[in-house]
């Protein structure tokens, strides 16, 4: 073998190595660097609800197990119980059989107890919850145990909007409740329109004289559900002008629960409202709650339907706005190495284009223009999530 072979062989080596290493190191967009091990493995996530489709599709699990060698086990917890119970696969009745028993002849079990099945993640779909389960756990209200947090945070985020329809969006526009800016419509006045809701308010009050009875906004039951509790959180932050003021809290509260009283007939989940919103249309449901999210995922699965309405829908984002921020706690390092996986571009870009999910701290700048609705490229004028405490006070108050 001469020298020029040698040398072409080396050169050889050294591309063959070099390409190797850009296949296995993979950063993401805060900057870690993850190797991925060889081999596929396991990490289970009690997982909050509101994104089962989008951590079911295909092509996630196929980019996880394939480009990151992650099997992700996806186990259903409701957000409260997450600070309550056990965070163990045993508490939603998986895992280990003996422990399933021990639990339910009510014995005292945490995540200490040798045998329970315990997991490497928490996906909660509300940023209370996650902030909340990294603090201590409180031992006057019974709460159990708690992993310790080693990464994490906001992960999935869509805003708080409210669905309307252009008849009725016209009558708001001539109320000065509604503004459209850049081929968006914002609520400018949120506390007019509350105002209006208060006062009792009929629809014909403002010329939309097909309608009948009061001016509402249908929403979840904010007493029983995390979307329903977001949006009246959102309402306490508005009255409060961007703040929870302590001094103001009480008369604030007491204006809520006259709104929330005459909310009248409430549904327990977003899916379900938003479906009555495009069955019913205009008489049904002539405004709603729910998140920016059902729109966009409802066109992708949907396009023949979403076709038939897309031209009568309206999208309002209230100025401001609040987010709903599905957040990543890792207890291990399988979980962190999920954590940093679900950073993944072509991962966000699913996220986005087929579910409604902006990602990132601030939602990212996005493309809309193949939606065919008016859809903000980025959200702007937002509040900061309530902190636990808050929301339990509102919560107990309107019960």
């Amino acid at each position: 073998m001469n020298k020029k072979q040698i040398i072409g062989i080396s050169i050889l080596v050294v591309l063959i190595i070099v390409i190797i290493i850009f296949k296995v190191i993979i950063n993401n967009k805060e900057g870690h660097i993850y190797v991925p091990p060889t081999y596929l493995y396991d990490v289970y996530v009690a997982t909050g609800g509101g994104k089962e489709d989008f951590l079911a599709d295909e092509e996630v699990i196929k980019i996880l197990r394939e480009k990151y060698n992650i099997n992700p086990i996806f186990d259903s917890w409701s957000n409260g119980k997450t600070v309550q119970k056990a965070l163990i696969r045993e508490s939603v009745g998986l895992g280990n059989q003996q422990i399933i028993n021990r639990i339910e002849s009510g014995e005292d079990v945490t995540i200490n107890t040798p045998g329970v099945s315990k997991y490497d993640a928490l996906f909660t779909s509300d940023q209370r919850f996650y902030d909340y389960y990294k603090l201590s756990p409180n031992e006057e209200n019974n709460e159990s145990a708690r992993y310790r947090v080693l990464d994490g945070g906001l992960t999935l985020n869509t805003p708080i909007v409210i669905y309307s329809w252009k008849e009725v969006v016209e009558k708001l526009i001539n109320e000065k409740i509604v503004e459209l800016i850049d081929g968006v419509y914002y609520i400018t006045d949120m506390n007019k329109l509350m105002n209006y809701i208060l006062q009792g308010k009929t629809w014909k009050d403002i010329g939309l004289t097909d309608l009948y009875g009061n001016i509402n906004i249908a929403s979840t039951d904010p007493v029983s559900s995390s979307p329903g509790a977001t949006y009246y959180g959102l309402l306490l932050s508005i009255l409060g002008e961007g703040q929870i003021k302590d001094e103001d809290l009480e008369k604030n509260l007491a204006k809520l629960k006259t709104f929330y009283q005459k909310s009248g007939y409430m549904n327990n989940t977003p899916a379900d409202l938003f479906e009555r919103y495009l069955k019913t249309g205009m008489g049904g449901q002539p405004m709603i709650v729910d998140y920016e999210k059902s729109l966009i995922d409802f066109a992708t699965s949907n396009p023949t339907g979403f076709s038939q309405v897309k031209d009568q829908i309206v999208v309002l984002y209230p100025k401001p706005t609040i987010w709903n921020s599905h957040c990543f706690a890792a207890f291990t390092e399988g979980g962190k190495n999920l954590y940093i996986a679900l950073q993944d571009e072509k991962i966000a870009q699913i996220a986005w284009e087929k579910y409604g999910f902006r990602t990132g701290i601030t939602g990212g700048n996005y493309d809309v223009s193949n939606i065919g609705v008016a859809i903000p490229k980025s959200i702007n004028s937002t509040v900061s999530s309530l902190k636990m405490d808050y929301y339990n006070k509102l919560i107990d108050y309107l019960k």
